[in-house]
């Protein structure tokens, strides 16, 4: 059985050891407006073990009693804090410090249930049989379901409903979450994005980054002859706005940039908008744009290709360009939603409090100790299914349902339901359809009839749903491997004849020379162990790109590998796994 839920107890295994971690290491300190020597800063979380607080006493809880009595399911959330207090800013620590409760899934981590035998769990109450993997909520026992999306991070190429060429990409960090979206209108090249009220043309935007001369932008695009014709209006209306330098790219875009936040600020929005905002996931070290120029000239590479050889769009039913999002990734947005909220009510408590004249001094920890945002958000998510967050433009019903128990069947259907995101009223064929590259990850026949046909899936028995891994070793290796690094490399050198660029999780990593050779090594490092097993590498011929993930989400299936036609499986290994 525990294959069939492993996804899920994996997924919520990884957020509470490493995800929550993140989260909190990225907002880890708030400080008052009026004295930033009055601050709160987080030194650790940690997921306690579950309990409920009885009349100033904390009894541990096993899930079938929470069952019975209609409670939920939870451990506490603990944090270790460092707080000043005061005009003398006194240094406080506060060790284990409850900010609010979590739903436990059963058998993860934090769960009593984890790792106990037969005669245990007679003990707690529970079937042995039982797979785990759902929350229980107020007494009742709820499913997230498997969200499924377009992958984060990566360039997609398609057309919009008015048939204009766009590449779009939907970046997401831990600190900001955006979609950037590049699109050709009557020969002209447009980049849209939500902070901007008009679409700016995109040699704009290149000069705005510091590519000034025509002639770099071309370089960096490609010196096909045909790339330069597809690019002649969009410089050339460049021109006519009279846009030469970076200064005045940066004028023309700050007229441009919404209407936000208080105070008349638009100069200098546009510099920042284009840091933080604008293809998000690509990092600026010191104000260095580089490595953003070269991304947005892969993208419109990658558009004018298509608009040359329409072979080169990407489907969106493809089940590569889809990503699986389980109930730890759910959790772990909605607990980030929740904890930012939390900070920024204690900063507004604060501040309050700071102008009244004769105010007794407050610190950080009791005002967060008098709210339960934590405990309230997510209980509710979890019973309704409503997963609201304003923050990252995420609204959604249905995303957990009450455990069906009909049937031992009926139970582990449910875990590996796949829901997709669009309306299911619409007649549309395509995603509906059986493809080919759904061979072996999901099952073809296991699909409701009716209005959700084809839209609802369900996971193979043998799928695995991978789980995020530490990116930093395998950057490294790449590079030791021969890549070249992008910060060294000119616009020429990117696109030179033969060279293959390397993507590593939609960012791009450099160049090399012999992409074959690359793959091959990547490929025996995996197969003895020395990296996860995992990691993906895929040569792309027509883009000439390597693209390596090792992200969370992707669906794989068990493979056989084969050398010049011969299966390496041989009879002693089924012999030892008969054993």
């Amino acid at each position: 059985v525990r294959g069939l839920v492993k996804e899920h107890i994996d997924s919520f295994n990884y957020f509470i050891t490493k995800g929550i971690k993140n989260i909190v290491r990225a907002n880890n300190r708030i400080e008052a407006r009026s004295d930033p020597g009055i601050y709160l800063e987080y030194k650790n979380i940690y997921i306690g073990e579950p309990s409920v607080q009885v009349d100033f006493r904390v009894e541990t809880i096993t899930p079938h009693f929470c069952r019975l009595t209609d409670r939920t399911y939870s451990a506490p959330v603990i944090v270790d804090v460092e707080y000043t207090v005061g005009k003398t800013h006194a240094k406080h620590r506060k060790p284990s410090f409850t900010i609010g409760y979590m739903p436990i899934m059963l058998r993860s981590y934090a769960c009593v249930l984890n790792g106990k035998d037969e005669a245990e769990l007679a003990r707690y109450g529970e079937c042995p049989l039982d797979p785990g993997g759902y929350f229980i909520v107020k007494g009742t026992e709820k499913v997230i379901l498997i969200q499924e999306q377009l992958s984060k991070n990566r360039i997609i190429i398609d057309t919009d409903n008015k048939g204009r060429v766009t590449a779009s990409v939907t970046s997401s960090t831990h600190e900001v979450k955006s979609k950037t979206v590049i699109c050709m209108d009557k020969e002209k090249i447009y980049l849209h994005l939500n902070q901007f009220t008009k679409p700016i043309p995109i040699i704009v935007v290149m000069k705005a980054m510091g590519i000034e001369t025509d002639q770099e932008v071309v370089q960096m695009v490609g010196r096909d002859p045909r790339y330069g014709d597809l690019l002649y209006l969009s410089i050339q209306e460049c021109a006519t706005e009279r846009i030469y330098t970076q200064q005045q790219a940066l004028q023309y875009m700050d007229d441009k940039v919404t209407y936000a936040g208080a105070g008349n600020i638009k100069d200098g929005r546009s510099k920042l908008i284009l840091r933080d905002v604008f293809v998000a996931h690509v990092p600026v070290n010191n104000g260095n744009f580089q490595p953003k120029c070269i991304y947005t000239a892969v993208m419109l590479r990658r558009m004018l290709d298509a608009i040359l050889n329409s072979d080169t769009f990407d489907d969106k039913d493809y089940v590569g360009n889809k990503r699986l999002e389980l109930s730890g990734q759910l959790v772990s947005l909605l607990f980030e939603d929740l904890f930012k909220t939390m900070n920024t009510y204690a900063v507004d408590r604060m501040n309050k409090n700071s102008d009244m004249a004769r105010s007794s001094p407050l610190d950080f920890s009791q005002l967060i100790m008098q709210q339960d945002v934590i405990t309230s958000g997510l209980e509710r998510a979890i019973s309704t299914g409503n997963w609201d967050i304003k923050r990252f433009k995420m609204h959604r019903k249905g995303v957990s349902q009450v455990l069906s128990r009909l049937s031992y069947m009926a139970s582990l259907g449910y875990m590996t339901r796949i829901t997709p995101q669009f309306e299911k009223t619409r007649k549309t064929s395509g995603p509906r359809a059986l493809q080919p590259s759904q061979w072996g990850m999901l099952c073809p026949c296991d699909t409701p009839e009716g209005e959700a046909c084809g839209l609802t899936k369900n996971l193979a028995l043998m799928t695995h749903v991978t789980t995020d891994q530490e990116e930093g070793p395998l950057r490294n290796l790449c590079f030791s491997l021969g890549v070249e690094d992008l910060s060294l490399l000119s616009g020429e050198e990117i696109h030179a004849p033969g060279s293959f660029l390397v993507m590593f999780n939609g960012l791009i990593l450099g160049k090399h020379r012999q992409p074959q050779r690359f793959a091959n090594n990547m490929r025996t490092f995996r197969r003895s162990g020395k990296i996860g097993e995992f990691v993906s590498v895929f040569v792309n011929e027509k883009q000439h790109c390597i693209h390596i993930a090792s992200d969370g989400g992707r669906v794989c299936r068990p493979l056989i590998i084969a050398d010049k036609g011969r299966s390496r499986v041989k009879e002693h290994h089924m012999k030892e796994l008969r054993v």
